[in-house]
């Protein structure tokens, strides 16, 4: 199907307004407009889509489901459109930049990947990341002051009425420092709680994970403990002391192969969790989010046909 030509930036402009405000008064004042103005022109769209896009009532204007799935395509169009426009001035693209949460599991390996990737296709592309447990992060994502989260999430109940796309698998796993007592112990497995344990913490979605690990295979975690969401503190931390940590195996895959760490073979390994991205889906998707999205798959698929790392 073509896109009738007589659709109009004006008729997005205001369709999306509306969706934002939930109130044809309200976007109105907002765009400076009269209201019977703005309810013609969202009149005219809804003739041209042959659908209605809004149930209007005393309370405000709801988008009806054509509203729902006409938004994914509105708002990232109008967006697109907007940030091209900006990025010319006197000839010289002004950079953009795409708003990443990033949860500890994937900051090293998927996200560097991502970023370089990223910085080749896109010469004037800005990257912000900011890192926390995933509750933090989705609720910036569900303000809008994020444009995607990365990570591991699928447990954490603010994801509810957000949308979660699969990436790929990623297990974890307990790893000791080279040299480390419980690798040459043939009771190793009883004699963990002898040790410090680094886990992330507590009401994190790896947490969880982290947790079932020891209650499936019956183990007692030690008293001692660290309990971080940092890779750096958790890493420098094992490598000077007797402390066992359970780690995203990402999070390791290089200090292993470099034998900087040791995995325990226990027997013990969690069969995997689910890393993805999160986005709003009642927001309009801003461009650089849209190009962070497309890497985002494409690396995706190159961890799980064994391509990267």
């Amino acid at each position: 199907m073509n896109i009738d030509t007589r659709i109009k930036f004006r008729h997005l402009v205001c369709f999306l307004e509306v969706a934002r405000q939930g109130s044809l008064a309200r976007a109105a004042d907002k765009l400076a407009i009269s209201q019977p103005a703005l309810s013609k022109t969202l009149k005219e769209l809804e003739t041209l889509l042959a659908a209605i896009l809004f149930v209007r009532s005393k309370s405000g204007a709801a988008l009806t489901e054509a509203g729902v799935a006409f938004l994914r395509y509105a708002g990232p169009s109008v967006q697109a459109l907007r940030e091209g426009v900006n990025s010319l001035r006197s000839g010289e693209h002004e950079p953009i930049t795409a708003r990443l949460g990033v949860l500890s599991t994937v900051e090293s390996l998927l996200v560097p990947e991502v970023v370089c990737r990223l910085h080749a296709r896109h010469p004037a592309l800005v990257v912000s990341v900011v890192t926390g447990p995933s509750a933090y992060l989705l609720s910036r994502l569900r303000v809008g002051e994020l444009d995607l989260v990365v990570g591991r999430m699928t447990d954490s109940p603010q994801i509810l009425g957000l949308a979660f796309e699969h990436l790929y698998s990623e297990s974890m796993t307990l790893v000791v420092r080279s040299g480390h007592p419980l690798l040459t112990d043939p009771q190793a497995h009883k004699n963990l709680e002898n040790y410090p344990l680094v886990l992330p913490l507590a009401g994190t979605t790896i947490r969880q994970f982290a947790d079932s690990l020891f209650v499936q295979h019956g183990i007692s975690p030690p008293r001692q403990r660290l309990e971080t969401l940092s890779l750096t503190l958790s890493r420098r931390y094992v490598q000077c002391s007797q402390a066992i940590w359970v780690a995203p195996f990402d999070a390791v895959r290089q200090d292993l192969s470099r034998g900087e760490l040791v995995e325990l073979e226990l027997g013990i390994r969690e069969p995997g969790g689910s890393v993805g991205l999160c986005s709003n889906p009642a927001l309009p998707m801003p461009l650089a989010a849209q190009w962070c999205v497309e890497v985002l798959r494409e690396v995706g698929q190159d961890y799980r046909e064994g391509r990267y790392p």
